[in-house]
């Protein structure tokens, strides 16, 4: 391995440490990850924009501000990149689609000034599924992004861009974001940490909207620290965006060390397994054993029904606010969508105003039945991430095919129950099956308990050192 491929190697953790202490310079690590993005941006087609002198400029400037003022913030000099819906002034930011190719805003994300608060470089736009409308990551508009774990897999979605690009080491993290499952289920495909956390935790002013009351902003990275440290930067309240919590931020580092002990971990006995296929079920069930072993305890609960409508309504929501925001767009210039998009977008147009008010009122019943059946008896829930191992490329492109829904809604089944009641909820990798590729469980928590989550994540890494194998490109 070359002293560059060692060096992006590093966890963004372990770098931002180099970086302070002076051991490595930001222009090296700025480097190190141009370099991979040379040699592998195209293999796995997660680029969707980058400028390599500028990137460079902004690590000597770091390094400069290093030796003159010290740190600027605990991620002072790391390059990052995110999916191309993050907006910056002056820069471009065309969500993936045809659309809006040529869209330059004049705001940046709240999200993004966070992480450049804390001192972090933003070197890339990176691909992304259509509006970020999309499960496995397909994009007929602008190409689809590819497993660094096995090019002809998945890499999922619909921040698929930023799972290719930190699974296969050209960047140290990346933000996503999540309306349906968008940031954990491309982690659980790539082997990495994604974190959703608790609507409202993080702002998403300055992010293109897709669903204004699902979305939610959070990191995909290689390691539990990782993630730690990027939502510690973003997290907060912020005038730009009324949804944003007042909630304190808690030191999400600080407890990463303390362990499962007496923690109790809840399995559900029904929904959230039902139709996950055998080999997936059995490497989930098997982390398991390891929190137990780590002290633990394991609740088995069983969810009432209301807990099943979450999928289909989240499905719902999705297809009304998603279908009011691009109204315009599909009746001006429908033949600029990609097929899929437009399949899932233009149902939305028809749906009775009584069925989305009653979507958004159930969520309030399906939230207090899992406070119910899971938070009064446990700490956490545990479940698959995806229902099926990770599929192809070819074997999962559904386009706007008959039965295109049921596949997108199957794939959803076990993460967008947390996008509709907003729960914090956390893939982290869980073994490969027999097609070599990642897997993942998913731990969810109480509203704003992201440190727990983060905790229970990190004694799980260190007994199983889940996050330190690489893909083999």
């Amino acid at each position: 391995m070359s002293q560059g491929d060692s060096l992006a190697a590093l966890s963004l953790s372990e770098v931002a440490q180099a970086i302070a202490t002076r051991a490595v310079s930001s222009r090296e690590a700025t480097q190190a990850c141009l370099s991979r993005i040379e040699r592998f941006g195209g293999v796995l087609h997660c680029i969707a924009g980058i400028d390599p002198e500028a990137a460079l400029r902004a690590a000597d400037e770091a390094d400069a501000a290093l030796a003159k003022e010290g740190p600027r913030g605990p991620l002072h000099g790391v390059p990052l990149a995110h999916k191309d819906m993050f907006y910056r002034a002056g820069l471009p930011a065309a969500c993936g689609s045809r659309v809006l190719s040529d869209f330059v805003p004049n705001q940046t994300s709240s999200a993004i000034a966070g992480l450049d608060r804390a001192g972090a470089l933003d070197i890339a736009r990176l691909h992304m599924v259509e509006f970020a409308l999309g499960t496995t990551g397909h994009n007929d508009i602008t190409g689809t992004p590819r497993n660094p774990w096995n090019t002809d897999y998945i890499t999922g979605g619909s921040s698929s861009g930023s799972a290719a690009a930190v699974a296969g080491r050209l960047i140290y993290g990346a933000l996503g974001s999540d309306t349906g499952g968008s940031i954990r289920l491309p982690a659980a495909c790539c082997g990495l940490i994604g974190l959703k956390p608790t609507y409202g935790r993080v702002s998403r002013a300055g992010a293109m909207p897709l669903s204004f009351t699902l979305d939610h902003i959070g990191p995909l990275t290689r390691t539990v620290a990782d993630a730690a440290l990027i939502l510690q930067a973003i997290a907060g309240p912020d005038p730009a965006d009324p949804t944003a919590s007042q909630a304190p931020v808690p030191d999400y580092s600080a407890g990463l060390a303390e362990g499962v002990k007496g923690l109790r971990i809840a399995v559900p006995e029904n929904y959230f397994y039902d139709p996950v296929e055998a080999e997936v079920a059995d490497l989930v069930r098997a982390s398991l054993k390891v929190f137990e072993d780590l002290g633990a305890e394991i609740v088995p609960v069983r969810l009432p029904d209301v807990v099943e409508l979450a999928n289909p309504l989240n499905v719902l929501i999705i297809g009304a606010e998603g279908a009011a925001y691009h109204a315009r767009w599909m009746r001006e210039r429908p033949d600029d969508y990609g097929p899929q998009t437009l399949g899932r977008l233009l149902p939305g147009l028809m749906y009775p105003a009584t069925r989305y008010i009653e979507a958004l009122n159930l969520r309030q019943a399906v939230l207090a039945a899992l406070e119910e059946s899971v938070f009064a008896k446990a700490d956490i829930l545990h479940t698959p991430v995806w229902t099926i191992p990770v599929p192809s490329i070819a074997d999962s492109d559904v386009s706007a095919n008959p039965g295109f829904m049921e596949f997108l809604t199957m794939t959803g089944h076990c993460v967008r129950p947390f996008n509709y009641t907003g729960l914090p909820a956390m893939s982290v990798p869980a073994g490969r099956t027999a097609n070599g590729l990642p897997t993942a469980m998913q731990l969810i928590g109480r509203p704003f308990d992201e440190a727990l989550i983060l905790r229970a994540a990190a004694a799980y890494e260190r007994e199983t050192s889940c996050t330190q194998e690489a893909p083999p490109l």
